[in-house]
């Protein structure tokens, strides 16, 4: 639409210093932007196949695909799958997943970017990751009968709140044009019938994410990032070796002292301002009880690396950073900086306690519980956690997870954790059997595409 693609330009033109002076300062906008503002995209179909397009914003999403896109090709084999992600790291995190896939960037909301970027990717059917919605995008795959499926779909309170405001206009330019929402829960399912999406475009499948969690903490990548940080072994060792170990003076003669203990490991991830400084704080209070402990703190997105690495340093604590590691430390230092993308879920494989971030601050709704509870992870989170709300209350309700509601309660209820072993082996027991019982989403959702596929594809192929 005209008045969209003007509206976008006065926005792109008021916010032009500020991109201009964060494209400078961390890299970002500035690669494939011929892609991102054209639609120039190339995707190779010799035969021709029809193309299923799965896009994830930005790595999340990404390791959702992860389950998802397999899946589908097992089901359809004679499909060309085409992945595309907003961001940088998502585009290079899709790149290493989706190795021998077209992968390309999605295109700014722009009607001749998007008309561009449809024309060539040529889909026969589009499937959204979560919450992913552009109304030039959704009119120019409407007009082009190509339909449109929004999987593990989800509808936070805020964005409830936002979109009420307005929801005539939600309905003609967003939920209008897609063709179904494979719903995470009954409440986000509740919130977008109430902004007017019918009923007969909901289906409730559970989230993905649940099939995505690993429950194996032995992997190739574990064992690894185990080996450069100077753990014994990949994964957490039995529970004797976290005994701390007596003094040689403390032994009966003739007995020698037990090898050096594997340190306990405390994962921070997916942490937002300001809650590395709570963690740093938090963590060099435990240290003065728990000498073995150690702190791996993953920061949610790259471009704000440099800064968490300034708190640390000032922080006073030995750290790391893990893109500076290449060969195996001597020793662990207190603190790992867990500097790049794609090793979180490697990293949570070491772990003995963990705490989700973006929960603390209520401003972004908390990150996902999900993958550390499939690692048996007694995990503790903020009370802000709406974009997890039904996981955080399933595992809350199991003993899987604790919720706390500042930084004092977080690190009363870690050190009960690093305390009492047995509790910590309950809680990951109750995690994981959790994730286990809520698996099935992935087959759920392949139902819901299926069905459209069905219905709408075949037809507007044959007409």
């Amino acid at each position: 639409m005209l008045l969209l693609d003007l509206v976008y330009l006065i926005v792109l033109l008021l916010l032009s210093p500020w991109l201009v002076w964060r494209a400078i300062a961390t890299g970002r906008y500035r690669r494939e932007l011929a892609a991102k503002l054209f639609g120039r995209v190339v995707v190779p179909n010799p035969d021709p196949r029809p193309v299923a397009w799965f896009h994830a914003v930005s790595v999340g999403e990404v390791n959702l695909l992860g389950t998802l896109v397999p899946a589908f090709q097992k089901r359809h084999p004679g499909w060309l799958v085409v992945v595309s992600s907003t961001t940088d790291t998502g585009l290079a995190e899709a790149r290493k997943r989706f190795a021998d896939l077209p992968v390309v960037p999605w295109p700014f909301d722009f009607s001749w970017a998007v008309g561009d970027a449809l024309d060539s990717v040529n889909p026969s059917l589009v499937v959204l990751a979560e919450s992913e919605l552009w109304p030039n995008f959704l009119r120019a795959a409407k007009r082009r009968r190509v339909p449109v499926v929004v999987v593990n779909a989800r509808m936070s309170p805020r964005s409830f709140r936002r979109l009420r405001r307005a929801a005539w206009l939600a309905r003609r330019f967003l939920f209008g044009n897609v063709t179904r929402f494979a719903v995470q829960e009954e409440e986000y399912a509740d919130r977008l019938w109430q902004l007017g999406v019918p009923a007969d475009r909901l289906a409730t499948t559970g989230s993905v994410k649940y099939d995505g969690a690993s429950g194996e903490r032995d992997t190739p990548k574990t064992r690894e990032l185990a080996r450069l940080l100077s753990l014994a072994s990949g994964g957490r060792e039995p529970p004797e070796v976290h005994q701390y170990a007596p003094e040689t003076s403390d032994l009966p003669r003739g007995a020698h002292a037990p090898r050096s203990p594997r340190p306990m490991i405390w994962l921070a991830g997916s942490t937002h301002a300001p809650e590395e400084s709570i963690v740093l704080d938090v963590f060099a209070r435990l240290r003065n009880r728990f000498p073995h402990l150690r702190l791996i703190l993953v920061p949610r997105h790259p471009d704000r690396f440099e800064e968490v690495a300034g708190l640390v340093e000032r922080s006073g604590l030995p750290f790391v950073r893990r893109s500076r590691v290449v060969e195996p430390l001597a020793e662990m230092p207190l603190v790992v900086l867990l500097d790049t993308v794609g090793e979180l879920g490697a990293a949570w494989g070491l772990a003995d306690v963990g705490f989700t971030g973006g929960s603390l601050d209520g401003k972004r709704g908390g990150q996902s519980m999900i993958e550390p509870a499939g690692y048996g992870v007694p995990c503790v989170f903020g009370p802000h956690v709406w974009n997890f709300k039904d996981a955080a209350r399933r595992l809350v309700e199991v003993g899987g997870a604790l919720m706390v509601k500042d930084a004092a309660e977080l690190e009363q209820e870690l050190a009960k954790l690093l305390t009492d072993e047995s509790l910590r082996e309950r809680m990951g027991a109750a995690a994981r059997e959790l994730v286990r019982r809520q698996q099935g989403a992935t087959a759920r959702t392949l139902d819901v595409i299926d069905d459209v596929i069905g219905t709408d594809v075949y037809a507007r192929r044959a007409a």
